[in-house]
């Protein structure tokens, strides 16, 4: 099942020019979406954080007639994050680890280590009044060089810590800012609109079901793909428990987090992104996020 938050479109006569944020299920035909905020839950959150989730999402799913559905079509989906905290895990594919020890120019060796160490990378990225839609903003620093988008598969943890869906992350990076020193990143990964997060959250899977995923990246640029590439999800090298078990250590979660699993798709050395690139990254199981590409 596929949960997300969207603008509810404003009726003809009502005169209130910003429309309200609803939380949304997807019909099981995946055409409609059912607006749960009339059902008492106007916070993804708190339901996140219900024990019988995924009963109770049954219940209102088969009792859909007697909820509001407005077509998927046409709606204005945002990000699917209210308060929560936006983290991410690094070198978790081999992947990545070549492509950090190759952009570095200091302590190289430092990426090497942290794949085979039993900590994992996990650094903060956003937070949540900062995090880009679906179809809004990702932004490229103004003093970088090298720019990339991260397509990643996004973890969604509930205020306990425990990992009750899916969604599709863009840990957007700026690779020079980064490879000049290890110190130098979270200049590289945290700024304005350099986090994006959609379109749905996916429930009611377990962690071998979303290993059979596949993560997928297309980039355009003045209507023509410049870069397209995939990796599965199984390559991940940690568990998703474990991963949610380092973030939550010291921690405290009140409103949930999502963590970010690593990226397993490096465009090549030679690309850089540009102002006016769309990014399309789909993750097989979640759905599609799409945004384009601003300088910040």
């Amino acid at each position: 099942m596929k949960l997300c938050r969207f603008k509810r479109p404003l009726p003809a006569q009502v005169s209130r020019t910003e429309p309200e944020i609803a939380t949304g299920l997807l019909t099981e035909d995946e055409q409609s979406v059912l607006d749960l905020t009339v059902a008492g839950f106007p916070s993804l959150g708190a339901l996140l954080d219900r024990d019988d989730l995924l009963p109770r999402l049954r219940e209102l799913r088969a009792s859909g007639s007697v909820l509001t559905s407005f077509p998927l079509t046409g709606l204005e989906l945002v990000a699917p994050v209210e308060r929560q905290e936006v983290w991410a895990a690094g070198v978790t594919y081999l992947r990545s680890k070549s492509a950090r020890m190759e952009e570095s120019d200091f302590g190289a060796t430092a990426y090497d280590r942290v794949y085979d160490a039993p900590r994992p990378e996990i650094f903060f990225k956003s937070l949540a009044e900062k995090v880009a839609g679906p179809g809004g903003l990702v932004g490229i620093r103004s003093d970088a060089k090298w720019n990339v988008p991260e397509p990643e598969l996004a973890l969604v943890l509930n205020c306990h810590a425990q990992v009750v869906g899916f969604t599709v992350g863009n840990d957007m990076s700026s690779r020079d800012i980064e490879g000049e020193n290890l110190l130098y990143l979270p200049q590289a990964k945290v700024y304005r609109n350099s986090c994006a997060i959609g379109p749905f959250v996916t429930v009611g899977v377990t962690e071998a079901d979303v290993r059979t995923w596949t993560i997928s990246i297309g980039i355009e640029r003045g209507g023509a793909e410049v870069f397209r590439g995939e990796t599965p999800v199984s390559k991940i090298k940690r568990g998703f428990d474990e991963l949610a078990g380092w973030l939550a250590r010291s921690q405290e979660f009140p409103y949930g987090a999502v963590l970010l699993t690593g990226t397993g798709v490096v465009p090549p050395n030679e690309f850089t992104l540009a102002a006016g690139d769309v990014v399309r990254i789909r993750i097989s199981g979640v759905g599609e996020l799409v945004n384009t590409v601003a300088v910040v």
